[in-house]
């Protein structure tokens, strides 16, 4: 006899299969080996930010919070790495910013500095490099990298300019 039930568990876990195996290829794809005489340089102080002008990112729709890039404070270093301001504003109207580094090469982020809704700017301690896959609590580096700073490649977009312009799509 044809179970309707089985063959329909049978084609959702195909599906999940498949769906884990892309996003896999996808990530590998953006990850590329480390380069060992590779060196960060120095941080630039939290740059100032406004939050008249900012770029949204495309959160999923299950994600409250909204985030947005202010396009003035984006930077593409010598060293690779995209420095930009993100602003959040939860449901309740409370604006926070985040100043980030991402490496595209490694598919990772950094925090330098947070601002509170007064846009104070304290720099965080010991930044460290965190991989976008990591169990963050918020994925808004990795949507931003996926939809602008790296668009799925294993550099940097090659100037702020193509970075704004993807964000405006």
């Amino acid at each position: 006899m044809f179970d309707k039930n089985r063959v329909a568990r049978w084609c959702a876990h195909a599906l999940l299969g498949l769906l884990a195996l892309s996003l896999s290829t996808h990530l590998q794809a953006q990850v590329a080996p480390d380069d060992p005489e590779w060196k960060e340089l120095d941080a630039p102080p939290p740059p100032a930010f406004s939050t008249d002008k900012l770029l949204p990112l495309d959160m999923p729709s299950y994600v409250s919070v909204k985030f947005g890039i202010d396009p003035t404070t984006l930077s593409i270093g010598v060293d690779g790495i995209v420095r930009y301001v993100v602003v959040t504003r939860n449901t309740s109207g409370t604006v926070n910013a985040m100043f980030e580094g991402i490496r595209c090469g490694t598919g990772e982020v950094k925090t330098y500095g947070r601002a509170n809704d007064k846009g104070v700017w304290s720099t965080v301690a010991e930044p460290t490099w965190r991989v976008f896959t990591d169990n963050l609590p918020s994925k808004h580096a990795w949507i931003f990298a996926r939809q602008a700073a790296c668009d799925g490649r294993a550099t940097a977009a090659s100037n702020t300019a193509e970075i704004i312009k993807a964000l405006k799509k």
